[in-house]
């Protein structure tokens, strides 16, 4: 598999990453064994990064990495882990909470150190110029005691994460639905900036948090009607061509090479293998320009997140 420079990191990150998120059972259950099978999969395969954070599942996804790592597979694989959200309305920025929590992301994962450390959706803060400040500054201390080799943030509204770029002084971000089908603003919005500063920029939530899937998005998703339905018309048209419109939207993005790399979920084996077809095989550029078409209504349109009005 293809690697690209994360940044001014040093790293070499691998094209498609492997998200956590489905390991904290937050879509279904999925067993320590079956995580096994998917992660020792994915890294023989060439996956080398590996996204998980102590909210997705209480802790529970962190749990089943530091098993499923152990036996010299940690070795293989970075590790990108978050800090500040505890829960889905509980968050915790300040130092102490920063550092207690992921002291105890720690001792889940078996290890002393993770590649990456970022502050969880800070767009849910209640000062953001403390996460400028206060937040910013634990996560360096962490990473000079050598507990994280390069910190961050991460945040769903593209004009907080550029403020925390500019702020900060951050190695690493994690943006989320706005490299897609649907919306490419990442591109435009975030990654100029990201370059000047250096920043290494990793592409989350690729399939919009299911807007681009054949079952659609779940009821809670923050996403506007009409984005829903447009969504809904593409992938019925990738339907009415033999086409799944997920495997598209992994080849968009897979496909585009100023992100160095793009995260995904995969609970099985199915899912992984299909991620993994989608990084080699060509895009149909017809498909995509008719998808394209139906999207056009909604291009680069998003939705309000968390607390930040700027």
């Amino acid at each position: 598999m293809n690697t690209n420079p994360l940044g001014r990191t040093g790293l070499s990150v691998s094209a498609l990453s492997l998200g956590g998120a489905q390991f904290g059972q937050q879509y279904g259950p999925v067993s320590v064994a079956q995580a096994a099978s998917v992660v020792h999969a994915a890294i023989d395969a060439g996956v080398n990064l590996i996204d998980t954070s102590a909210f997705y599942g209480r802790g529970t996804s962190e749990t089943i990495l530091g098993e499923v790592l152990s036996g010299g597979w940690r070795d293989k694989v970075a590790i990108c882990t978050k800090a500040g959200r505890l829960d889905r309305d509980v968050f915790d920025f300040t130092p102490a909470g920063m550092r207690a929590c992921f002291e105890q992301s720690l001792k889940r994962l078996r290890t002393d150190h993770v590649e990456i450390l970022l502050a969880h959706d800070i767009e849910y803060a209640d000062d953001f110029e403390r996460v400028f400040t206060d937040t910013a500054d634990v996560l360096h201390q962490l990473k000079k005691e050598g507990k994280a080799r390069f910190v961050g943030m991460s945040c769903y509204p593209l004009g907080l994460l550029r403020r925390a770029i500019e702020r900060c002084n951050l190695d690493v971000v994690i943006s989320y639905c706005h490299f897609n089908l649907q919306d490419q603003t990442l591109l435009t919005e975030l990654l100029p900036t990201a370059e000047t500063h250096g920043v290494g920029v990793l592409n989350a939530s690729p399939l919009g948090m299911g807007l681009l899937t054949n079952q659609g998005p779940q009821p809670w998703h923050p996403g506007g009607a009409d984005i829903k339905a447009a969504c809904g018309f593409a992938a019925e048209l990738c339907r009415t061509r033999g086409a799944d419109i997920s495997f598209l939207g992994m080849q968009f993005c897979l496909g585009e090479p100023r992100i160095p790399s793009t995260i995904t979920g995969a609970a099985t084996m199915d899912e992984l293998n299909t991620n993994l077809r989608a990084v080699t095989t060509p895009i149909d550029p017809l498909l995509l320009a008719d998808v394209q078409a139906v999207l056009a209504s909604v291009r680069n349109r998003t939705w309000p997140s968390g607390k930040w009005t700027g």
